[in-house]
């Protein structure tokens, strides 16, 4: 039997009401993601890339279509069903890197195994095991404040892979980054990758979207094309 592929979204919509208005935030999308593959989402703001990251990593339902993650059909889940998919299946990154300046290091990454439910005697040696894999294992027991921006957002990424994720959904993640600690992250991305994670990147960035497999652009709520 063919392997189901990681993300599905078979003639997806999504609309909002504004008032008296209805609003089309994504229209008739259709994407698949095979396991392993790398695809960058690009285009201005306003264009639905953020509604298609929200509806494929579960924080979203669609108004119309169907999304299939690893071939289950996700609208026929409980948000409760949805919210156990996600912090099983989905690791996230994002721009801003959402970590807490109260904790650690090591604590930062230890909430996903608490969340995902991992046993508690696993927990430590996994958040060590992904720190390790992004080059901060000897950072451990640091405060967030006291890393580099670069650092942070490798912190932000153990946290994503520590559950051993299906799939990472990348939303800017180069974007409050210098140049030259873009491209480490870039280049991290690129070993996760060749390590056989399935990444979905949202971004405006040419640098970014040049390192994915197949890039698909996103115009008004459409997908219009997929290279």
């Amino acid at each position: 039997m063919a392997e189901s592929p990681v993300v599905e979204l078979r003639g997806v919509q999504r609309s909002f009401a504004a008032g008296d208005v209805e609003v089309n935030a994504l229209i008739d999308a259709n994407l698949v993601v095979s396991r392993g593959e790398y695809v960058a989402v690009v285009g201005p703001s306003g264009s639905g890339k953020s509604t298609m990251l929200n509806l494929v990593g579960l924080l979203d339902r669609p108004t119309g279509g169907a999304y299939l993650f690893e071939g289950i059909d996700t609208n026929e889940l409980t948000d409760g069903q949805r919210a156990w998919l996600r912090s099983r299946g989905i690791g996230f990154v994002f721009q801003a890197f959402h970590l807490l300046s109260h904790r650690t290091v090591l604590e930062n990454v230890l909430m996903s195994t608490i969340y995902n439910g991992m046993p508690r005697d696993e927990r430590v040696p996994a958040a060590e095991e992904a720190l390790n894999r992004v080059g901060l294992g000897h950072r451990i027991e640091f405060s967030p404040a006291s890393l580099s921006g670069g650092e942070r957002q490798r912190v932000a990424i153990a946290r994503a892979i520590v559950t051993r994720p299906a799939l990472l959904l990348c939303d800017e993640p180069t974007g409050n980054l210098d140049t030259g600690t873009g491209d480490a992250v870039l280049s991290l991305f690129d070993e996760l990758r060749a390590d056989g994670l399935t990444l979905v990147v949202v971004t405006h960035d040419d640098v970014v979207s040049n390192h994915a497999d197949r890039m698909v652009r996103m115009r008004d709520g459409r997908m219009e094309s997929a290279a």
